[in-house]
C-alpha cells in the first residue's frame, strides 16, 4: 500500500516532475527556474513551478504573482496562474504568508508537513512539467521532497552552479546527495558564466568560466549549457509590470509592452540560451512538445 497516496493522485496528471537543486545560495537557482519554465512553456508546454524554498521564497515576485491570495477549491489549492492561456502557474509558500516582510521561522517538521500539503493539495491540473524549486543545500526540505516523491518515481534534478571554486566545491555535495538518495541527474547548468556589458555586448569573465562544465565532464554528467549575466534579465525580474519590455541602455524610454512575461521573456537575450537548455531536458526526458 502506497504511504502517500494522495501525492499520488496528484502527480497522476503531471508527466515530468524536475527539481532544480544547487549546492550554494547565490548562483540564481531560482531565476534559472523561471527561465527554463518561461523556455518551456514557449515551446508549447504546461508547466507548474513549486517554490519549496520556505524561508526564501522568490519565484512569485520573479513571475509577477507575489500579490495572488490562495484559492480552495473542491479539487484542492488552486496555483497562481501567470499568463491568460494557464499554461503555466506557480505555488509558494509566499501566498500564505501575511505581508512580504513576514519570515518562516520553523524546525524541520512542520517544513516537512507544508511541502506534503503542496504536493498533495495543490490542484495543477494536466501538466507537462512540474519544476521545484528548492533551497540551497541538502537539509530537511531536500530530504522530505525525495521522500515524499520517491514513489512516484521523480525524473530527476537540474543542478546549478556559478564557475569558481567555491561554488564548485558545494555542487559536488549535491551531487553526492543525488548519488546517496537515489535521484537521477539531468544535466547541470553553469550559470552567471560571464557579464555581457549592455552597452558593447562585450563579455567579461567576472566569475571565471568553465568551472561547471569542466566539473560536468569529470563527473560525466551531461552539461546543458552556460549562460551569462543579462542586465534586460535582472531588469525583467525585479520590475513590477512584467509586461513591459526591460531596455537597462535607456530605462526612461517609452517601453514596449507585450502580453505577459512568458512574451516579454522571449526579447531577453537569455531566452535563446535557455530555450537550447529547455530542448536538451526534452531530449533527456524524451519530449516533443504538445502544440
Amino acid at each position: 500500500m502506497s504511504n502517500h497516496a494522495e501525492i499520488g493522485e496528484r502527480l497522476a496528471s503531471v508527466k515530468h516532475v524536475v527539481l532544480v537543486l544547487s549546492g550554494k545560495g547565490g548562483v540564481g537557482k531560482s531565476s534559472c527556474t523561471v527561465q527554463l519554465a518561461l523556455s518551456l512553456v514557449n515551446q508549447g508546454h504546461r508547466v507548474g513551478v513549486l517554490d519549496i524554498d520556505l524561508c526564501g521564497p522568490s519565484i512569485p515576485r520573479m513571475l509577477g504573482v507575489e500579490n495572488y491570495q490562495i484559492h480552495q477549491a473542491s479539487s484542492g489549492w488552486v496555483p497562481a496562474y501567470v499568463d491568460s492561456d494557464k499554461q503555466l502557474s506557480c505555488m509558494s509558500i509566499a501566498f500564505l504568508l501575511p505581508s512580504k516582510d513576514s519570515s518562516v521561522v520553523w524546525r524541520g517538521p512542520k517544513k516537512n508537513a507544508m511541502i506534503k500539503l503542496f504536493l498533495s493539495d495543490v490542484y495543477w491540473g494536466e501538466l507537462d512539467y512540474l519544476l521545484i524549486d528548492t533551497p540551497p543545500g541538502t537539509s530537511d526540505e531536500h530530504l522530505a521532497v525525495v521522500e515524499y516523491l520517491q514513489e512516484w518515481n521523480p525524473d530527476g534534478a537540474v543542478i546549478i552552479t556559478t564557475p569558481q571554486a567555491v561554488a564548485l566545491a558545494d555542487v559536488k555535495k549535491e551531487i553526492n546527495f543525488c548519488e546517496k538518495v537515489g535521484l537521477p541527474i539531468l544535466g547541470l547548468v553553469e550559470n552567471m558564466s560571464g557579464f555581457v556589458c549592455p552597452h558593447c555586448a562585450e563579455c567579461t569573465n567576472v566569475f571565471s568560466t568553465g568551472g561547471g562544465e569542466g566539473l560536468a565532464k569529470h563527473l560525466d554528467i551531461s552539461f546543458l549549457g552556460r549562460a551569462p549575466i543579462d542586465p534586460n534579465l535582472v531588469m525583467l525580474l525585479e520590475q513590477e509590470d512584467k509586461t513591459l519590455v526591460p531596455n537597462v541602455n535607456d530605462s526612461e524610454a517609452a517601453k514596449e509592452k507585450t502580453a505577459s512575461i512568458v512574451e516579454t521573456y522571449q526579447r531577453c537575450e537569455l531566452s535563446s540560451i535557455f530555450s537550447g537548455i529547455a530542448k536538451q531536458l526534452e531530449e533527456t526526458l524524451g519530449e516533443s512538445a504538445t502544440t
